[in-house]
């Protein structure tokens, strides 16, 4: 009766050896897959933020041409601040050419980099992460700069600068038909 005993727990025991063994081997196989999993989904994160990037870099663009065409007299302006964009109170009709400050979708912060043009006026916007671009080619013609670019840093949302158009001649007095010409 004793041998039964022992032969039956060594049975028990190298089962219980296998068991683990399998056991491991499982949690290795499932440690590889999260991994993967986790390594996809990052690139899902990152690749939904570069689009939200590029929308909101537009949004800003679109933002400071508008501000740039409301300007009044001949000089093309632009702003000196972001939140001038948010409310435009230099004509008597109040334009708002942005909804809100967006946080830039790379850093969460609300802080851009600005691109100054004269008199420390705003005439672009970047983001200020330094991380590299999943995206490196495919943008639509306005963003055709960004590609191959290392860094969102040189994604650079620009305004078009358009000079201000001449004013047209005046057009010439043309006497109708019956009139006195007038005499030098």
């Amino acid at each position: 009766m004793g041998a039964t005993t022992v032969t039956g727990r060594r049975s028990h025991s190298r089962q219980a050896g296998f068991t683990y063994i399998a056991l491991l081997l499982a949690v290795a196989i499932m440690g590889v897959w999260l991994g993967a999993t986790a390594s996809v989904f990052h690139m899902s994160v990152q690749r939904e933020k570069e689009q939200e990037l590029l929308f909101i870099g537009n949004q800003f663009r679109q933002a400071l041409e508008s501000y740039s065409a409301g300007s009044v007299g001949s000089a093309r302006r632009f702003p000196l601040r972001l939140e001038d964009l948010l409310l435009d109170e230099r004509t008597l009709v109040k334009r708002r050419h942005l909804r809100r400050i967006y946080l830039d979708p790379m850093t969460g912060q609300d802080d851009w980099g600005l691109v100054l043009g004269a008199g420390g006026q705003i005439v672009g916007v970047h983001s200020l992460s330094t991380g590299e671009p999943i995206k490196k080619a495919g943008f639509a013609v306005k963003d055709q700069n960004f590609s191959d670019k290392s860094s969102y840093v040189e994604w650079v949302f620009l305004a078009k600068i358009e000079p201000v158009k001449a004013a047209a001649p005046a057009p010439k007095a043309v006497p109708a038909r019956g009139s006195a010409q007038p005499r030098p």
